[in-house]
């Protein structure tokens, strides 16, 4: 059966015998914010759907998606997300998790390790980092 997003944040808080108040330490927040988020009264932004999926070792994808229930769904690529978040802020980190999955058709049905599906992800990564960095040297130049 689904869970709404309070469901998930509460039981996964619950799984690991976490406060309140240890959980809102872990991700920087206010006990408050996180009450909230356990009601439903109030949904984090990005940044802090990260923090918290970091420090109740569930996936983002989990916390994001209602239809998703494998709290380990797709954990691999949350490094990535939260290293493309920290270094370029929200809009890329977004464009990742879309190039992430679009990318995640081309393991249907096939069977790659968890080391190859690793090495493919950080080779997509590089690329990406690599094209911003190369757009930014070309375009980021002031004139003289």
């Amino acid at each position: 059966e689904m869970k709404s997003f309070p469901e998930k944040i509460k039981e996964a808080r619950s799984a690991l015998s976490m406060s309140q108040e240890t959980l809102a330490e872990k991700v920087g927040a206010s006990r408050r914010s996180i009450i909230a988020y356990e009601k439903g009264d109030k949904h984090p932004r990005d940044r802090m759907l990260y923090q918290l999926a970091k420090a109740l070792h569930v996936s983002i994808r989990y916390l994001k998606d209602d239809t998703c229930e494998n709290p380990r769904e797709d954990i691999e690529k949350d490094i990535y997300i939260m290293e493309t978040q920290n270094e370029y802020g929200a809009r890329d980190a977004r464009n990742v998790a879309a190039l992430l999955a679009e990318n995640q058709a081309l393991f249907a049905g096939g069977e790659l390790s968890q080391t190859e599906k690793d090495l493919f992800f950080e080779a997509l990564m590089t690329a990406y980092v690599t094209s911003k960095q190369q757009a930014k040297e070309k375009y980021g130049k002031k004139k003289s």
